[in-house]
């Protein structure tokens, strides 16, 4: 759902608000936040769990170029990297999942967000061999999605909370 509303609403109002823009990448990517909640919540089952999205999202944007390596690579960088940051985290002493005896550190998840996009950015620009204006569009785009999708997630259960 958020790759459609990506792809399908937000690109062409980025592509009629900003004609000259010249990335195809959106600026405000909200599978990115997809990708963090989910592997805050999952652990490394999040990766089980966003492949087959992922892989499907790729196919319908390149083709049969999905087997590219290139796209390859990006796909496992898409998948593997959220979840390897929150595991080393763990791994350091800094235990982000979330447990039933404590609150959930909103302000953590946003930061391993803010982290995690930019080794995403980094690593995706580097499969595919872009410019360095992709760098920028790719994390502009992952940090964007990530806190909207946080803020409307949070005026979501607002409103669920006074309706209850």
């Amino acid at each position: 759902m958020a790759s459609y509303l990506t792809f399908e609403v937000l690109m062409p109002l980025q592509n009629m608000f900003f004609p000259e823009y010249p990335s195809r990448a959106s600026l405000l990517f909200l599978p990115h936040g997809v990708r963090v909640l989910s592997a805050w919540l999952l652990g490394w089952r999040a990766i089980f769990a966003l492949l087959p999205g992922v892989f499907i999202v790729f196919a319908a944007l390149g083709g049969s170029d999905v087997f590219l390596p290139s796209r390859l690579s990006a796909i496992a960088i898409a998948v593997l990297t959220v979840p390897s940051v929150f595991y080393l985290l763990k791994w350091a002493g800094w235990d982000l999942f979330p447990r039933a005896d404590r609150k959930p550190c909103w302000v953590c998840v946003m930061g391993v967000g803010v982290i995690t996009s930019f080794l995403v950015a980094g690593l995706t620009n580097m499969a595919f061999g872009s410019a360095r204006v992709e760098y920028i569009a790719y994390l502009i785009g992952d940090i964007s999605g990530l806190f909207f999708l946080m803020l409307g997630l949070y005026f979501a259960f607002r409103f669920a909370d006074s309706r209850s």
